[in-house]
C-alpha cells in the first residue's frame, strides 16, 4: 500500500478554509495515514493499539498507566503509556482508543508535564477527534475545593471536540487503589469488547509492586534525627536518616520518601476528653492512628455550619469567600471547630465519619543510593505555628527519637531525576528545604565521577542560621563537583535578595548553560517560589534572545517537551 504523503501537503496554502477547518482536516488526514501503517503483508487482522496518556506530578499517574498498559497487553491490545505533553493535537486526532490518566497540581491545575498538551487542547485550532474512543481516570484529593480538576478539564473538552466517551471519567480520592482498580479492569473489558481482542496478546510484565505501601508500610530504623539549621534560626530544619534494613527497597536520587505519622497524643487525649470519651479502646486507636484531627474536613465544616448556625464559623462560611475562610481556619484543628460549635456539636460517633483519613506526606529524598544504598535521607523544615504543628514533621522531630521505628514507603519519580549522560550540565535551583533533591543529585554525581557542569541556586533568610549542609557544599565545590554556588540571604541585607534576584543577576551565563544543553530543575515551594522562579526564568531568556516574550515561552516550552524543566514543587 502507498502511504499518504504528510498532511501539509494535502492542503493547499490558498485552500479556502479556517484555521479549524484546517486543523480538522489535518487531523482526520493523520488519521487515515496512520491506518495506512497496518501490515498488509501476512493478511492478519491489525492488533487495536490503545494509547495510555498520563500527566503526573509525583509519578503515582505514571505508575497506572503503566498497569494499563500491561493489562491491555494480557487482553491482546497492543498498547503505550505516553506523558501528555509529548502527544500534540494531530497526533492526538490519529488515535482510536485513548485512556488518560491524570493528577491535579496546586489550585485545580494540570500536572506540570500536561500543561502544554492542555494548552494545545483548549486552542481554537484543535483537530475535531470524532474518531476517538476515550476514557479519563482522575487523581485528587477532595480536601482541595478544584477536586481532579485537570481531569474534568481534559475529560469535557475530548467530548467538545467531538470524541466518544468509552466509559464514564472516575475522580479518586487520597485512597485511590480500589475505585482504580475497579475503573481499569471496566474500561478494559470494554475495551477489549469493542475491539474483538480475543486476549491472547503477550502481556508486558508490570513494574514490580513493591510489599511496602501505605497500608504496609516498612517498619524503618531511624537511625539520625539531627537539627541542620541553627537554634537561633526562626526556622526548625532537621536532617533524618531511615535504615532499609531488608526491606528490599531501591531509590534513586528524585525520588521521594512517604512517611506514616502518628497524631500528637496531647491533641488526641485534648479532643477525646472534650468529647468525654474513653482514652482507651478502638476509637482512641483510630483517631490516634487513622483520622486526619488537625486539618479539619470539608464534611465536617458543612455538618457544624447545620449544626451550629449562629456559630463564627457559620457567620465566616455564610460570606461565601473562601480567601476568609481559609483565613480563619489557620491555626484551627479539628478540636477548636467543636468548641465554636457548642453543644451542638457532634458526639464521637458522629465525629468519626466526618473526619478524613490520615495520610502519609511525602518528601524529597536527599541522598543518593551510589552514596548510601542502605538508608534514606530526608530534610524537613518542623512546622510550627502556636501551639499548632505540621502533623508528619513534629511526629519525626518531637515524638521519634533516634532507634525509633517509622512506617515508609518509596514514593519513585521517574521524571525528576540526574541526566543520563553525565556530560550535561545540571542548573538546580532549591531555597530552603527545596535543597533536598538536589544534594542527593550532587551526591550521586559525585558517585559517578560525572564530568557535567552543576550550578545550584540556594538561599534563605539568614546565612549564619539557616546556610543548611554549608560544609558539604563547600566541600563538594572544592572538590570540583559543583562548580557554581549561588546564595541568596534575603534577610541579611536591607533590601531582600532571593534566589531569582541571583538568577537574573547571572542573566548571560545562565543563558549559555541552557545553550549547551542544561537541564534545569526546581524543587520547593509551589504557591509563590516555583511562580517567581519561572517569571525569573522566561525574563532571563527573553532578555539574552531579544525576541520577545512568546518568543521565550516558546523557548521554555521545548526546554520541557526535552524533559530538561522539571519541577518537584508542593
Amino acid at each position: 500500500m502507498t502511504l499518504m504523503p504528510p498532511t501539509g501537503s494535502l492542503i493547499p496554502a490558498d485552500a479556502p478554509f479556517s484555521a479549524q477547518q484546517e486543523a480538522w482536516l489535518a487531523g482526520f488526514i493523520a488519521g487515515i495515514a496512520a491506518a495506512g501503517h497496518r501490515d498488509t503483508t501476512t493478511g492478519d487482522a491489525p492488533v487495536a493499539t490503545v494509547d495510555v496518556l498520563f500527566g503526573t506530578q509525583t509519578g503515582t499517574a505514571e505508575f497506572l498507566a503503566g498497569e494499563l498498559v500491561a493489562g491491555a497487553g494480557a487482553r491482546g491490545l497492543g498498547s503505550t503509556a505516553t506523558a501528555l505533553d509529548d502527544v500534540t493535537p494531530e497526533r492526538l486526532a490519529a488515535m482510536s482508543h485513548v485512556l488518560v490518566v491524570t493528577s491535579t497540581y496546586g489550585e485545580g491545575e494540570m500536572p506540570d508535564n500536561a500543561g502544554l498538551f492542555w494548552e494545545a487542547l483548549q486552542s481554537d485550532t484543535a483537530p475535531r477527534l470524532e474518531g476517538l474512543r476515550y476514557a479519563v481516570l482522575g487523581l485528587g484529593d477532595r480536601g482541595y475545593d478544584d477536586f481532579c480538576q485537570a481531569a474534568k478539564l481534559i475529560d469535557t473538552r475530548l467530548e467538545q471536540l467531538g470524541a466518544g466517551r468509552l466509559h464514564e471519567r472516575v475522580d479518586c480520592d487520597v485512597d485511590f487503589e480500589e475505585p482504580a482498580a475497579e475503573w481499569t479492569a471496566a474500561v478494559l473489558e470494554r475495551l477489549a469488547a469493542e475491539t474483538g481482542a480475543t486476549g491472547t496478546g503477550a502481556a508486558p510484565a508490570p513494574a514490580p509492586r513493591s510489599p511496602w505501601n501505605k497500608r504496609t508500610p516498612y517498619p524503618s530504623r531511624l537511625a539520625v534525627n539531627r537539627l541542620l539549621s541553627s537554634p537561633r534560626s526562626a526556622k526548625e530544619i532537621r536532617h533524618y536518616e531511615f535504615d532499609l534494613g531488608d526491606s528490599g527497597i531501591t531509590y534513586e536520587a528524585g525520588d521521594a520518601l512517604a512517611v506514616v505519622p502518628l497524631n500528637d497524643g496531647a491533641l488526641v487525649g485534648a479532643l477525646l476528653d472534650h468529647l468525654g470519651a474513653s482514652t482507651d479502646g478502638e476509637s482512641a486507636r483510630l483517631l490516634r492512628t487513622e483520622r486526619e484531627i488537625r486539618t479539619p474536613s470539608k464534611e465536617l465544616i458543612a455538618d457544624l455550619v447545620e449544626r451550629a448556625p449562629s456559630s463564627e464559623l457559620a457567620s465566616v462560611v455564610a460570606h461565601g469567600d473562601r480567601c476568609d475562610l481559609d483565613s480563619w481556619l489557620w491555626g484551627r484543628d479539628v478540636l477548636d471547630l467543636l468548641r465554636d460549635a457548642g453543644p451542638a456539636a457532634p458526639g464521637l460517633a458522629e465525629l468519626l465519619p466526618l473526619l478524613r483519613p490520615l495520610q502519609a506526606r511525602q518528601y524529597s529524598i536527599s541522598s543518593s543510593p551510589l552514596a548510601h544504598p542502605d538508608r534514606v535521607h530526608l530534610t524537613v523544615a518542623s512546622v510550627r505555628y502556636g501551639r499548632y504543628g505540621g502533623v508528619a514533621s513534629t511526629y519525626l522531630a518531637d515524638r521519634t527519637g533516634e532507634d525509633a521505628t517509622v512506617g515508609v514507603y518509596l514514593q519513585p519519580n521517574a521524571s525528576f531525576g540526574v541526566p543520563s549522560d553525565d556530560d550535561v550540565p545540571m542548573v538546580m535551583i532549591g531555597p530552603g528545604t527545596g535543597i533536598a533533591p538536589f544534594r542527593g543529585f550532587l551526591h550521586e554525581r559525585a558517585a559517578r565521577g560525572a564530568s557535567g557542569r552543576n550550578w545550584l541556586f540556594f538561599g534563605d533568610r539568614h546565612r549564619e542560621t539557616d546556610f543548611v549542609y554549608e560544609d558539604e557544599l563547600t566541600g563538594l565545590r572544592e572538590r570540583g563537583v559543583l562548580t557554581e554556588l549561588d546564595l541568596a540571604f534575603s534577610r541579611d541585607q536591607a533590601e531582600k535578595v532571593y534566589v531569582q534576584t541571583r538568577m537574573r543577576e547571572r542573566s548571560r551565563e545562565l543563558y549559555g548553560w541552557l545553550e549547551d544543553g542544561a537541564h534545569l530543575y526546581v524543587c520547593g515551594d509551589a504557591s509563590r517560589m516555583a511562580k517567581d522562579v519561572e517569571a525569573a526564568l522566561l525574563g532571563v531568556i527573553a532578555e539574552q534572545r531579544g525576541r520577545g516574550d512568546d518568543d521565550a515561552a516558546e523557548y521554555l516550552a521545548e526546554l520541557r517537551r526535552a524533559k530538561r524543566y522539571v519541577r518537584d514543587v508542593y
